[in-house]
């Protein structure tokens, strides 16, 4: 009974607060009852038929003034100004030539912003987008989210590399033994390809060159071994600050096991705020990083990603890519690239793009990075 009353009691008070003080609002009624809470609000509608939001105690956190509105989802709402109700059978949907995007505070979002959610809201998959320009202008599309890294993650490897020789007085033109059995037949090796499958010993320089160059798995996990495993390199990011990186299993390990995959993960803010960190303070603070600079910026992978989109810039694009397979169901795992631009007059920009579990194909994923690249470069370059 108490239950009940106290029940009784909010919804009473929920109604008198959006009702009173003259304002007459009403929740707005959605699958025949009250708008759900997303994001801590819910919609509202005023005497005239405008929607703004609401907190569950009735508090309007956005003044009733769009003609349609969606729920907020990452940090934003859907909203249009003008527009029709169309009938659908059963169902009615909104159509407006003028869809826009607000924050919680009702501030219409960037044009960068809004370009890249309506470009990644066509395809079939998680996407996620962070931007960082100039170190501190941060635009992001699902950009807390989690996303597998794949080999994206060889570039965070390689900075454990380059610490762990800095740490003991070594220099990337060090060699290291290579055993027959870490050059796997079962993975993508252009180092295998080039010396069989055999005893032999390589620099770190040579090394690292086909991991960042050329993502080579046996060359990563060798690394691995080098600098005492995974474990290393997550340690290395969390000290670093940067806790969404997660390394935790080898290129063998995910190869025996795909949905290890999934525990190396990122976030798109994460990687991109990595990528922006080593080309803004990191590059020129040793040799060592200026190596790996200068090998991120000749990735001979995923040429139709990122480097597509900057073609006609001219600009130099340090990345990494990273590429995953397919499932049970026909998705593609991950299709990523993460990187950084140097563009005229100093300015910088740094960049995410996580596509996974994919129902695409890897030329259309790949077609979708490419135009992200694109709207980033020509937003920055107006």
């Amino acid at each position: 009974m108490g239950y009940l009353f106290k029940a009784c009691l909010v919804a009473g008070l929920s109604a008198l607060l959006l009702c009173g003080c003259g304002r007459g609002y009403t929740v707005y009624q959605f699958d025949n009852g009250d708008d759900y809470v997303s994001e801590g609000v819910r919609r509202v509608v005023d005497g005239r038929g405008r929607i703004g939001f609401a907190d569950e105690s009735g508090r309007v956190a956005v003044e009733p003034r769009f003609a349609f509105a969606f729920p907020f989802s990452d940090g934003v709402a859907k909203v249009s100004d003008s527009g029709r109700m169309v009938s659908d059978g059963e169902h009615s949907r909104w159509e407006s030539d003028s869809w826009y995007y607000v924050d919680h505070s009702g501030k219409r979002v960037s044009a960068l912003e809004e370009r890249l959610r309506e470009c990644v809201g066509g395809i079939d998959a998680r996407v996620g987008v962070a931007v960082i320009i100039d170190g501190r202008d941060t635009v992001a599309v699902h950009g807390g989210e989690r996303f597998p890294m794949l080999s994206v993650y060889k570039f965070p490897q390689a900075l454990a590399v380059a610490r762990h020789c800095m740490e003991r007085g070594m220099s990337f033109a060090d060699s290291l033994d290579i055993s027959a059995s870490e050059m796997k037949t079962d993975t993508w090796s252009p180092m295998r390809e080039k010396y069989g499958v055999r005893d032999l010993r390589l620099p770190l320089m040579e090394l690292l060159a086909y991991t960042l160059q050329q993502s080579d798995n046996n060359a990563c996990d060798v690394l691995f071994r080098f600098i005492g495993g995974p474990a290393v390199a997550d340690s290395l990011m969390r000290s670093e600050g940067f806790a969404d990186i997660r390394i935790v299993s080898t290129e063998d390990e995910m190869h025996a096991d795909p949905r290890l995959c999934y525990d190396n993960y990122s976030t798109p803010l994460a990687m991109a705020a990595l990528f922006d960190r080593f080309n803004r303070e990191m590059r020129c603070a040793s040799a060592e990083y200026a190596t790996i600079a200068r090998l991120a910026e000749t990735c001979a992978t995923g040429t139709d990603r990122l480097a597509r989109g900057l073609a006609a810039s001219g600009l130099t694009l340090g990345h990494k890519t990273g590429t995953g397979d397919t499932d049970s169901l026909g998705r593609i795992m991950a299709v990523n690239d993460a990187g950084y631009v140097n563009l005229s007059g100093g300015r910088r920009c740094a960049v995410a793009v996580f596509v996974s579990d994919a129902a695409c194909t890897m030329a259309e994923a790949s077609a979708l990075i490419a135009r992200i690249s694109s709207i980033v470069y020509d937003s920055i370059a107006q």
